[in-house]
């Protein structure tokens, strides 16, 4: 794309349909980054969710767009954006809205731009919010006729909440997401009960500094690296310790590091998990692109949502439509 464009960002607040908890905290809504691009008469755009783990807010990725602003204005291409910015949710959000824009202003999609196979619908897991056994339970039962319920887990009463939410919905496949909240010593203790219990992966059981003791643990069920993954350079390293990644673009700063670091992953031997932070249907679009072929999706963010954008993604159950045009690609 050429020079003579304008980047334009703002914050918006998208309210929760209920509080959404994990073992680092509460919220109660989705507080998101949206980037224009435009040129002529023609906009693409994109939104992204920073994330506070590593130290990411609205206001700090509203500045660092800032600070680039005029380089992407002057024409600079989705490659040189890698290192223009670290990856982050700032660059995930101009990385998807660069994306947006050739393909509208070259009326064709983006999947085509990028080489790969037309999307098609896609089932993704539903998040249960980490609450008390109880509540848990209570919510696996609302919910357990989806096919793949996502648990979040702390390192407390594990045994007990995974019983109240297998026994809530006997006949759904269970993943478990700890958020770095266990230790080595809890996860070989849990490995006999996640099997009894039916549990098929366990996301980032340990610390990601830490984790390089997995290497060591026979665990009976796979382990996703989430926050221990970010970029396509991390991928091979982790193949001693996971047997599978979570790509998300917020992480990897965009859809063109998200794709490099899915084949980095399946020639590292490890499977695809695509997740999201909460966030609308304009965040899922370029992820659905990624969650082709994926082991497991993860996209159930506006699910979560009070309201969605419109258009949005219809959501059929579990099942996630392919996105719209007029959204985003």
């Amino acid at each position: 794309m050429s020079a003579g464009r304008t980047v334009s960002a703002r914050a918006e607040a998208w309210p929760l349909a209920r509080p959404f908890r994990i073992s680092r905290g509460t919220r109660t809504a989705a507080d998101v980054l949206v980037v224009e691009v435009a040129r002529d008469d023609v906009r693409g755009w994109a939104e992204a969710v920073p994330y506070p783990r590593y130290g990411q807010t609205v206001e700090s990725s509203l500045a660092d767009i800032d600070r680039v602003r005029r380089a992407v204005e002057d024409g600079a291409s989705r490659r040189e954006l890698m290192s223009l910015m670290a990856p982050s949710a700032a660059r995930n959000a101009l990385d998807c809205a660069l994306w947006d824009l050739e393909a509208k202003a070259a009326g064709v999609p983006v999947w085509r731009l990028a080489g790969i196979e037309e999307p098609g619908a896609l089932a993704t897991a539903y998040t249960l919010s980490l609450d008390s056994p109880e509540a848990m339970g209570a919510a696996a039962v609302e919910n357990g006729h989806r096919p793949l319920l996502k648990v979040k887990l702390d390192g407390e009463r594990v045994r007990e909440r995974l019983r109240a939410v297998r026994e809530g919905a006997p006949g759904a496949r269970l993943v478990v997401d700890a958020n770095e909240s266990w230790n080595a010593g809890l996860l070989r203790d849990l490995g006999g009960d996640l099997v009894a219990l039916g549990v098929e992966m366990v996301e980032q059981p340990l610390p990601a500094g830490d984790d390089g003791a997995l290497a060591g643990i026979d665990c009976p069920v796979v382990l996703c690296a989430d926050e221990s993954c970010h970029g396509s350079d991390t991928a091979a390293a982790l193949a001693d310790r996971y047997g599978m990644v979570n790509i998300k673009l917020d992480k990897t700063g965009g859809l063109t590091e998200a794709l490099a670091l899915r084949r980095a992953a399946l020639e590292a031997g490890l499977e695809v998990m695509v997740g999201c932070m909460v966030g609308t249907s304009l965040a899922m679009a370029p992820a659905m692109l990624v969650a082709q072929g994926a082991a497991v999706v993860d996209l159930d963010g506006p699910l979560l949502m009070k309201r969605d954008r419109e258009p949005g993604i219809a959501f059929d159950g579990a099942t996630m439509r392919p996105c719209p045009p007029e959204l985003w690609g």
